[in-house]
């Protein structure tokens, strides 16, 4: 591992020029109003943390960053003893004022990266009875997380008045999975191009990098795998793996360590097909990647060794194998859990893990897409090594605007389970369209799978204390690149910020989250905050209404996933629009219930049995309107809880989805006495084309749907402004064509 120099003598990035959102939610504006600042300034009038580690060298960079900012004025941190009122920071070994306190066992239950943030005055004060507050860890990292923990109390206009604060993280790995190309180029990347400037390293470190570690680590997140899941096998050759180390040694003072996308098929001779090879070849000298092959594990174990040497605390291997024309075990005919195992004896050793994505869906398993995951992996439960997970979509088919839950989730007791979300907007609008995505995950973790009876969310399920896994984790697919303002998207930057959040702690609330970032980022006026949040919290129901309500799905412009398209050629039938929506004379939707393709078996009673009851002529039906459409072929007639008939009610939503944009930009216009002006005139325009965009769906959706209805639009939807802009309208919007 090469040399690391301490983030004291590293001079902090130069990007804090402009409000142009390069500061994410770390810009630390001045406290306001002139109280709460007087009272931060009394008590914080010096700073301490002990100890010469990169990982406190880079506490000491950040409080000093954040203090001089949020005070507005100069601030030092000490590395020696408080002797004043203020802060100190630190761990049993780093800190003698800590180690006097008689803390232990509450330290302890907080965990390797939990801490305590304490006041602390008179008698037990460690500064002779005047007030100071105590960040307290069993280790650095611990420190590290308190001291953004603290930071953000101030930022959010906390009183430090009796704190105690217990911190620690549900889930023990928290991961960004980066679906960056080697080229630059990323894999349902809006915001630029790729963070890794893989040609410059390992000689140049780009300031970004640490900036993005700061950035991760602030919201708990302690790992990040670099490359594309769709991997090119060269990200294992000796000349990446300097690149790898060299990013590694960046992040690793944050806490945050670095995994690798692997291909299936590395071992085997180079093809020369293709730049990116991909699924023609490998980097080795075999003619087989079959897993049980003797010279196969022998080669995955050599090459984890050299990865190790690079990277002694590289946290291992994420795969997609027999996906989208990636290679896999049943190319040999081999189990994925085969397959996994073989990688997972390679980097055991090692302390490593692998994480085996379940986002498989080959025809031959099932005619219904939605069941074929379920189908491959659910029998191989109890088959995999301790050291693997199985990474799982949060629905069961592909990150779409709204999806029921994966049926993995509560089904593999003896496989710990690990979520995959897409913070990236895919299919929600991509870095155009403003969509508050904690609403959709908190839905997620909260749905009760009653795998061992009510109760068991899924949250208890990838936290692991539903099956009692031995490890747990969650990953979301990243939406930053190398845009300045990281996601595209000024409000994007809310969906990692969430992700992190809930990561970190799952019973965190959408609209507490929602408050913490605006306050951090935009403003601290209370009206605003309160505006900005009302504006957030109902955007991915209004998305999911103006694109695909009821239940809908699958409905995009092909290739790039942006836009609407109700049928197209497509060479598989699965991955035509039509497939999902089955529109005909007599109503619309894909019948999954139980005289359907049965998709409702794959849930445990009575979730099986919530699905697939949609008698609406009966006071019995009880399948939920927001999933209607995925389970059922539901008739154009039949009414809806509303008293609406379907094609009422299918108009209604989608036109309700658009009056809540238009309202959304009517608020930020408002708002400009509170916004800076870069930001404001950006996220406008943004705003401004998300409007017109969003009338387009119901524009093209409707006019499909009622050649098969042959109703009447109903007069009566709450269309407001939005007949004036259709008017206005000649041609769809440039960036949708």
């Amino acid at each position: 591992m090469r040399k690391q120099t301490t983030t004291d003598t590293v001079p902090l990035a130069s990007h804090v020029s402009a409000r142009d959102g390069y500061e994410l939610w770390l810009g630390y504006r001045p406290v306001q109003p002139a109280e709460h600042l007087v009272a931060y300034r009394e008590l914080l009038r010096e700073i301490a943390v002990p100890g010469d580690s990169p990982t406190l060298a880079a506490v000491r960079a950040e409080l000093q960053r954040g203090l001089t900012g949020l005070l507005d004025r100069p601030v030092d941190v000490g590395r020696g003893r408080l002797r004043h009122a203020g802060l100190l920071a630190g761990t049993r070994q780093t800190s003698s004022q800590i180690a006097a306190f008689d803390w232990d066992e509450q330290i302890a239950a907080q965990g390797p990266e939990g801490c305590l943030i304490r006041s602390v005055v008179g008698d037990v004060s460690p500064v002779d009875g005047e007030p100071a507050i105590v960040i307290a860890a069993q280790s650095e990292l611990g420190v590290l997380y308190g001291c953004f923990h603290f930071l953000r109390l101030l930022q959010t206009h906390q009183p430090l008045a009796g704190l105690a604060v217990a911190e620690r993280p549900r889930i023990q790995l928290r991961l960004l999975d980066h679906w960056d190309n080697l080229d630059g180029s990323i894999e349902r990347g809006y915001a630029g191009k790729s963070l890794w400037k893989w040609e410059e390293l390992p000689g140049t470190l780009d300031p970004r990098y640490r900036d993005y570690a700061r950035a991760c680590a602030s919201i708990g997140i302690n790992g990040a795998v670099l490359n594309n899941v769709s991997a090119d096998p060269r990200i294992l050759r000796a000349d990446y793996l300097e690149k790898v180390a060299a990013l590694a040694d960046v992040l690793r003072p944050y806490g945050i360590k670095v995994y690798l996308s692997v291909n299936f098929v590395s071992p085997l001779q180079p093809s020369g097909a293709s730049d990116r090879l991909r699924g023609e070849g490998g980097i080795g000298s075999l003619n087989t990647a079959d897993p049980l092959d003797p010279d196969v594990g022998r080669w995955w174990s050599e090459k984890a060794n050299e990865i190790y040497r690079h990277i002694p605390d590289f946290g291992g291997f994420l795969v997609k194998a027999s996906s989208e024309g990636m290679p896999g075990p049943p190319d040999y005919g081999r189990t994925h859990a085969e397959g996994a195992n073989m990688l997972a004896r390679a980097l055991a050793p090692h302390g490593g893990i692998v994480m085996w994505r379940a986002f498989v869906y080959d025809a031959d398993t099932d005619a219904d897409r939605a069941k074929r995951a379920y189908k491959e992996f659910m029998p191989l439960d109890g088959q995999f090594d301790d050291n693997v997970f199985v990474q799982v979509k949060n629905g069961p088919v592909d990150f779409q605007p709204r999806e029921p839950i994966h049926p993995l989730f509560g089904a593999m007791p003896r496989t710990p389970l690990m979520m995959e979300f897409q913070i990236t907007q895919e299919y929600l609008g991509q870095a155009i369209h403003l969509v508050y995505l904690a609403p959709l995950w908190k839905e997620v973790l909260n749905f009760d799978t009653f795998a061992q009876g009510e109760g068991s969310t899924v949250t208890r399920v990838i936290d692991g204390s539903l099956h009692g896994y031995p490890m747990t984790g969650i990953a979301g697919v990243a939406n930053v690149g190398f845009d300045r303002n990281w996601c595209g998207h000024h409000f994007a930057q809310a969906n990692w910020y969430a992700f992190g959040r809930l990561a970190w702690d799952h019973d965190l609330s959408s609209e507490v989250i929602a408050e913490e970032w605006i306050r951090a980022t935009l403003t601290n006026d209370d009206g605003a905050v309160a505006t900005i949040r009302d504006m957030m919290m109902g955007s991915w129901e209004a998305c999911v209404n103006y694109m695909t309500p009821l239940g809908l799905h699958h409905i995009m412009r092909e290739g790039h996933h942006y836009g609407p398209a109700l049928e197209y050629d497509a060479g598989r039938e699965d991955w035509n629009p039509q497939y999902y929506h089955r529109a005909d004379a007599t109503g619309l939707g894909f019948d999954r219930s139980s005289s359907g393709s049965n998709a409702v078996a794959q849930y445990y009673p009575p979730v099986r049995d919530l699905f697939d009851n949609a008698d609406w002529n009966s006071p019995r039906a009880t399948c939920p309107e927001k999933y209607l459409l995925w389970f059922h072929h539901v008739p154009w007639d039949d009414e809806m809880r509303s008293g609406r008939t379907l094609w009422d009610e299918l108009a209604w939503r989608y036109y309700h989805g658009v009056e809540y944009v238009s309202r959304m930009l009517e608020s930020w216009v408002a708002l400009k006495p509170h916004i800076d002006p870069q930001r404001y005139e950006e996220v406008l325009r943004k705003l401004s084309t998300q409007e017109a965009h969003a009338i387009e769906w119901p524009r093209v959706c409707l006019a499909y749907f009622q050649d098969f209805s042959r109703r009447p639009i109903p007069v009566d939807i709450p269309r407001g402004v939005i007949h004036e802009a259709e008017a206005a309208m000649v041609e769809p919007p440039d960036a949708i064509t």
